[in-house]
């Protein structure tokens, strides 16, 4: 029980710098709200997959990292996915 008021607490604490609310701002200006909505759980220290469906958030990471921008903007982009961790805390049956 203490251990999920701490990681609780931790996430409270995380605070997005500017950087992040640009990306956020330029998501919803291009009319990409639900990147943007990704974009604010990652940047606020939430794991996107407790809160989207697992092929929703593949397509919205394909669609917005994989596909778009210049050669050195996808291989940074593509290491970037590879850190995300998408284990769910879900209950799997």
């Amino acid at each position: 029980m203490s251990q999920n008021v701490a990681d609780y607490n931790r996430q409270i604490n995380r605070k997005i710098n500017t950087e992040q609310v640009e990306q956020i701002v330029k998501a919803i200006i291009a009319g990409k709200y639900s990147w943007a909505c990704v974009l604010l759980l990652r940047f606020s220290g939430h794991n996107p997959i407790d809160y989207i469906p697992y092929r929703t958030y593949i397509r919205l990471l394909k669609n917005n990292c994989l596909l778009g921008g210049s050669r050195q903007e996808q291989t940074a982009t593509k290491k970037e996915v590879e850190m995300f961790n998408l284990k769910s805390s879900w209950i799997h049956l």
